[in-house]
């Protein structure tokens, strides 16, 4: 599913995406930006118009597609899955009746990709000339709004009720104005000119990781260079310095120390000074992972390296080597489960050789 996604033609993947977009935007005088929440998106899919919706979408983009795509394999599982969700709570389990299977892996792009499908059709392809940019994350759009000459209201109006012509999906459509929140994007407009901040809701509590947390130390580094990096990328210079400040204050009164934030700090600093924020090659080689169970007093990572450098560096036939770090199991992976296993009179191979027939 997730290969599909770039044929949703409102796709974004993140923020950034729309940044990048935003730099190269021409703006007309009186454009306008709006954005719109759905109202409860996966419980508002009806089941039966998504799997139609998706079908359709196959068909209309089967050039574009892999000609060994299993497109009645696909469908037939996809209809599986929306249809035969079953979920636990305390001692009882329920099936889901109605709406987008929650807690699924498939759940957000399935949204994507059904209502996707009307976008493709119905709403770029009728308003062209009004939307000089529109973009969707799941149940969020963002775009740009030019007025035509005549008829504004009645125009707009059309423009909303087709948003809201899609099954029982609906949505809160915020008037064209000159600012909005898209994500984590404060957008404004100013003299046809596009500035953007970033937005931080009022009651998030920033709940960190604190410094005695069971966590690899590369966890806040991590943190603190991602944050750093998303703060110069959404803000002016002085924007830039009050979110970094403000990120700063959380993290003390989490417990963390300066002594200990201030190097990390600067070591990002430099990074972003010398690669602007140059993107990372994908090309990963002829890799080697080492997987490793984090504990704070057990092997660390740069006792891995030296080791296997001294050691099976030299015979093996590898270009580089990584250790990734997983973190042990905790009460909540314990307390939480998020699958079912099979009843014992059933064989997963069965099935699925029952699905391909």
């Amino acid at each position: 599913m997730k290969e599909l996604l770039p044929l949703v033609k409102s796709y974004t993947k993140n923020s950034f995406d729309i940044l990048q977009d935003l730099k190269h935007l021409q703006i007309p005088s009186n454009a306008l930006l709006f954005s719109a929440d759905a109202k409860s998106m996966y419980t508002n899919i009806d089941t039966k118009v998504g799997l139609e919706s998706f079908q359709s979408f196959l068909e209309l983009n089967k050039d574009l597609i892999p000609n060994n795509f299993p497109t009645n394999l696909f469908l037939t599982i996809l209809e599986t899955v929306m249809s035969n969700n079953i979920f636990s709570f305390a001692d009882t389990k329920w099936l889901q009746l109605s709406g987008t299977a929650m807690g699924t892996p498939a759940a957000c792009a399935y949204a994507t990709i059904a209502y996707g499908h009307h976008e493709n059709t119905e709403i770029l392809t009728k308003f062209a000339p009004n939307l000089l940019y529109y973009r969707r994350y799941i149940d969020d759009i963002f775009g740009v709004w030019v007025p035509p000459e005549s008829h504004q209201t009645a125009i707009w109006k059309n423009f909303e009720s087709k948003l809201n012509e899609w099954g029982s999906l609906k949505w809160i459509i915020e008037q064209p104005s000159n600012k909005t929140v898209f994500l984590d994007l404060n957008i404004e407009l100013i003299n046809s000119k596009i500035q953007t901040s970033t937005f931080q809701k009022s009651l998030n509590l920033y709940l960190y990781l604190p410094p005695r947390s069971a966590h690899p130390p590369s966890c806040l580094k991590g943190l603190m260079a991602g944050e750093m990096r998303r703060y110069w990328l959404q803000n002016n210079q002085a924007g830039f310095i009050s979110t970094l400040e403000k990120f700063i204050i959380r993290l003390t009164e989490r417990g963390h120390q300066l002594k200990d934030i201030i190097p990390i700090l600067q070591h990002t600093a430099t990074q972003l000074n010398n690669a602007y924020l140059k993107q990372p090659s994908q090309d990963e080689g002829n890799t080697l992972y080492i997987h490793q169970t984090f504990h704070p007093h057990g092997i660390q990572r740069r006792d891995i390296r030296t080791l296997y450098n001294k050691t099976l560096k030299p015979i093996l036939d590898f270009d580089r080597m990584t250790v990734a770090i997983s973190w042990p199991r905790n009460l909540r992976d314990i307390l939480t489960k998020a699958f079912l296993t099979l009843p014992p009179h059933l064989d997963l191979q069965q099935i699925i050789n029952e699905l391909q027939e």
